[in-house]
């Protein structure tokens, strides 16, 4: 009698994986991480329902047959029995659908699922929704009313106005008070800079006489573009840190202003300390401006002696600039506390 050995089951079929292959909108297209193309060439099927994803003549051009379809979650499930595995690119109205029917045929523990992994094909670098910034601003500028009739000078007061509420985030606002603001400030910028790109007498400012309007559109040097902008400012921070990206050494905060200041002073080559002190900001910080360029320097000059409170009022900034204190952020705390008094005065919390 021989004895009954059972036998062994059946290895069980490979189920074969889904990859979910996602790509960011803001990076060029055509540019996919290593493991991405690795995946792509290897795959048994690339999928895409959309006929217009930016990412198809890329993957056209590296061979790579990509048929315009996504299945059903059944069905995708299904091309990967023999241990297949399928690329899918989203990009469709499909895309929640089979991702959900997909999540449910796990959850029923009645299907043998294949590997489900997410591939990111391209990653956003730090200041990439600036992208979607730039672009929304195009489109606002090409589409609304409004925005299409606005010029340099028509906004300046707009500049004005958002310096002022972020500087009252600053001292007074929450964390997302401070970080609308800041987003306000940035769309001066971009505003300004997308009239920029047009260089018309209308974007300068047609409103003015001729050689207003010149003044208004960059002196006549022609059109740029936010990245003109931020290119000129990038060199700008570069040139101004030598400690950061040069061979120069600055190991205080003081040190740093002089290279600043040294650095500066070759780049504008004023005949003045006064040369480039904006006369239209407000009175203390004017003045504290003044002060702490004729501390800096060198210049031997007394302030001006004369009867009235505006005398009073310069010689007291300049006394808080010498300090390092800024005389208008003094002033706006204690007015601060003036209105705090004032409403706790008229029994108003």
């Amino acid at each position: 009698m021989t004895d009954h050995v059972p036998a062994e089951p059946a290895p069980a079929e490979p189920t074969g994986r889904i990859v979910l292959l996602t790509t960011s909108h803001r990076v060029a297209p055509g540019v996919l991480s290593w493991p991405a193309w690795q995946v792509l060439h290897a795959a048994d099927r690339v999928l895409c329902a959309d006929p217009d994803h930016p990412q198809l003549p890329y993957l056209r051009e590296a061979g790579i047959e990509v048929a315009r379809e996504v299945p059903d979650a059944h069905a995708l499930v299904g091309a990967c029995a023999g241990g297949r595995t399928v690329v899918v690119l989203p990009g469709g109205e499909g895309d929640r659908r089979l991702t959900d029917g997909l999540a449910r045929l796990a959850g029923s523990g009645r299907v043998a699922m294949p590997e489900l992994e997410l591939l990111p094909g391209s990653y956003d670098l730090p200041g990439a929704r600036l992208l979607d910034l730039v672009q929304v601003m195009d489109r606002i500028r090409r589409a609304c009313p409004w925005s299409s009739r606005q010029t340099h000078r028509g906004l300046a007061k707009y500049a004005i106005e958002e310096a002022y509420e972020l500087v009252e985030a600053i001292e007074d606002g929450s964390r997302e008070e401070l970080r609308e603001e800041l987003g306000d400030v940035l769309l001066q910028v971009v505003f300004h800079a997308r009239i920029a790109e047009e260089f018309t007498a209308d974007a300068a400012g047609a409103d003015t006489d001729e050689d207003d309007e010149g003044a208004a559109d960059g002196g006549g040097q022609g059109p740029f573009s936010v990245d003109d902008v931020a290119a000129t400012l990038v060199e700008k921070l570069i040139r101004r840190h030598p400690h950061v990206f040069g061979d120069a050494q600055a190991r205080t905060p003081d040190e740093v202003k002089e290279h600043w200041l040294r650095t500066k002073a070759v780049e504008k080559q004023r005949e003045s300390v006064t040369d480039g002190i904006p006369l239209g900001q407000p009175g203390l910080a004017l003045a504290a401006k003044l002060a702490g360029r004729v501390r800096t320097g060198g210049v031997a000059v007394e302030l001006p002696r004369g009867e009235g409170i505006g005398y009073e009022l310069l010689a007291l900034a300049a006394r808080a600039e010498a300090a390092g204190t800024d005389p208008e952020t003094a002033l706006r705390a204690a007015a601060r506390v003036y209105r705090d008094a004032i409403r706790a005065a008229e029994g108003v919390s």
